[in-house]
């Protein structure tokens, strides 16, 4: 044993930076031992927790945000982890560096040194535990899709097409149980773990994983919960949990592309109380000390996004459309990470067409939105991408991808629902029952002089810049331009689906009629042209 530290390399800015000491390996280190360390740059401090990584190996994990000679202190209950010292230069961020994301104009994401993010989504549930040939093609599927984020979970999933076993599992097995799909994730599978300890080389791999997500330019929105379990890891007690808790997050934090999904369906875990999922929350936030990103998924209600540690609302509904209300509600980021998915399965949440996955990305996005994709088509290897990713065989793929580089040459800042259309005022309003006449009409604060257009669909975009407005199911074969007076746009005309892009004018104003053949999911598209 030695009091010194080795460094996985040279520091730069936005990447992990990692110490390694050695220390003891008897006994059970994981709940014997205790390791911190502090980071000081002049008036800047950063402490975070160490964590055993196996055969007498010890950690600690830093994400320098700052440029520049940072010194480093550990403190610990083992003599040759405590008072180990040093320092080291942090030199500019690499290529593709950006840090952590960050919400960003309330509803918008970006990363830490500024860089726009953004959030569009996918599904692969447990891709990370199907062995390194199918976990490779997935990487390789990644890197061509459009996708800027997957939602994954840290635990394997017991359900319908997952009962194949991992390679290796988060705790040390003491007897080996049933991986039978019965059609119900509750019960007793006869699994038995030793929840003491951990198994390092499974979040070895997991780290893997991330990284090469990172990479290739993907966020990873680890579900740290979830319902679908039949080893026991969704019933631990409290203790238990917040070692788990302490365990990843210290792991973890220190990675520049990782989200925190408290729970993928915390709703469907009887065994946890809102009191739990509170105390889950402050455990993550409290040993975090980067801030990333932190929500909690639902099925049917809804947790309280309000919350002050929680940065987004993460959102199970079909109804994309629904955005601007929750915007409204939450003042938060509305990421729609679940809306159904693309597929041909029996459940009734598998089997919507490409077309509506397509719909329902841009309902979430004219509404200030983002959403979330997942694909469910079977196929005799039983390998669903929502379950174990592979490859992509839908339709709505390329259709997102078209959708990705509209926004991409869209406002930096996002888009932003108009708040003066019909669609906007009758969605926070609660929907049509609940309208007041008088106020889906009136003027909107601030136009009260401007010549009447009546607006009906849903637009968003950025004042007197940019409007997108998508018509939906909707086939009109005219549309008035309810741009404000005096300033001129182009005018385009964007098919969804077919993925195509027309120029009905170079200028219009407020109050001009375009016509156009009228054909379901299309989309207009107002550039302004005379300048600000």
């Amino acid at each position: 044993m030695t009091n010194q530290a080795q460094a996985n390399g040279d520091a730069s800015l936005w990447a992990t930076y990692e110490l390694a000491l050695e220390g003891p390996s008897s006994g059970n280190p994981f709940e014997d031992v205790s390791l911190q360390a502090t980071f000081r740059q002049k008036d800047r401090v950063v402490r975070v927790s160490g964590f055993y990584d196996g055969q007498g190996k010890y950690k600690v994990r830093f994400l320098p945000h700052v440029t520049g000679t940072w010194t480093y202190e550990t403190r610990s209950n083992v003599p040759a982890l405590d008072g180990v010292s040093g320092s080291f230069a942090v030199g500019a961020a690499k290529p593709g560096h950006h840090g952590p994301v960050r919400v960003s104009n309330r509803h918008h994401f970006r990363h830490a040194d500024g860089t726009r993010y953004i959030n569009i989504g996918t599904t692969a549930y447990v891709w990370n535990l199907q062995g390194d040939a199918m976990e490779e093609e997935t990487l390789r599927t990644l890197k061509d899709a459009p996708f800027t984020k997957i939602r994954m979970c840290v635990f394997p999933k017991h359900y319908r097409y997952n009962q194949n076993e991992p390679d290796r599992y988060p705790f040390p097995v003491i007897k080996t149980g049933s991986s039978e799909w019965t059609g119900s994730f509750r019960g007793e599978f006869g699994w038995e773990f030793d929840f003491s300890r951990f198994e390092p080389d499974y979040f070895q791999h997991l780290e893997k994983r991330i990284n090469q997500l990172a990479e290739i330019g993907v966020e990873a929105d680890l579900i740290i919960f979830h319902p679908y379990d039949r080893w026991g890891f969704s019933r631990m007690t409290a203790e238990q949990d917040d070692r788990y808790l302490k365990y990843l997050v210290a792991r973890l934090a220190a990675f520049p592309n990782v989200w925190w999904s408290m729970a993928n369906e915390y709703d469907l875990m009887p065994s946890k109380t809102m009191a739990d999922w509170d105390r889950f929350i402050h455990v993550v936030s409290d040993n975090d000390p980067y801030g990333h990103l932190l929500g909690v998924h639902n099925c049917f209600a809804f947790y309280d996004h309000n919350h002050p540690r929680i940065t987004h609302a993460s959102i199970q509904r079909s109804g994309a459309n629904q955005s601007a209300l929750w915007r409204e509600k939450y003042g938060k980021p509305v990421s729609i990470d679940e809306c159904c998915y693309e597929g041909d399965i029996a459940e009734l949440w598998g089997n919507i067409s490409g077309q509506k996955m397509v719909r329902r990305f841009w309902d979430g996005t004219v509404n200030g939105g983002y959403v979330t994709h997942g694909e469910t088509y079977y196929n005799d290897e039983e390998n669903l991408w929502w379950a174990k990713g592979g490859t992509l065989t839908g339709e709505s793929v390329a259709r997102i991808a078209f959708l990705r580089r509209i926004l991409e040459e869209g406002p930096d800042e996002g888009l932003d629902p108009v708040k003066s259309t019909g669609a906007y005022r009758t969605t926070v309003a609660g929907g049509l029952d609940n309208v007041v006449l008088a106020q889906l009409f009136q003027p909107t604060p601030g136009e009260e002089d401007w010549p009447r257009v009546q607006a009906w669909f849903a637009t968003a975009g950025q004042p007197h810049r940019y409007y997108l407005s998508y018509l939906g199911e909707n086939q009109p074969s005219e549309f008035a331009v309810a741009t404000p007076p005096g300033e001129k746009y182009s005018a385009t005309l964007i098919d969804t689906w077919e993925m195509t892009e027309k120029t009905l004018s170079d200028c219009v104003e407020r109050g001009d009629v375009l016509h156009f053949s009228p054909k379901p999911y299309q989309a207009l598209l107002f550039r302004r042209v005379d300048g600000e």
